[in-house]
């Protein structure tokens, strides 16, 4: 199988300014540019950093964000169009529908 079809799932939960968030989107920057379909769904604290700079640079080379809304609303982050809002239930799906599965706490 080709890289270039392979999906990765991946979970950032961590506060926007520590190590692993950066290091999540790192990640995902280096698996979108080794071809694969990204799908990241931000969690927690995470939810905090889905407008970051480097983060929204990825959303043009392919990168799905998603964001939980009940992280949002608790932590003041409006809905809007940088992230699909949603529940756990995509959570489910990305862990059902990709190849891997990663954890960014």
């Amino acid at each position: 199988m080709s890289v270039a079809v392979k999906k990765l799932g991946m979970l950032l939960s961590g506060d926007p300014d520590g190590p692993s968030f950066t290091h999540g989107v790192k990640f995902a920057e280096a698996a979108l540019a080794a071809g694969c379909d990204v799908y990241l769904y931000c969690i927690d604290e995470a939810v905090r950093g889905v407008r970051r700079a480097d983060l929204q640079a990825l959303r043009p080379a392919g990168l799905k964000l998603y964001a939980c809304a009940y992280g949002a609303h608790r932590h003041g982050v409006p809905l809007d169009d940088s992230a699909a809002f949603a529940g756990l239930t995509v959570v489910s799906d990305l862990i059902a529908g990709t190849g891997r599965f990663v954890s960014f706490n």
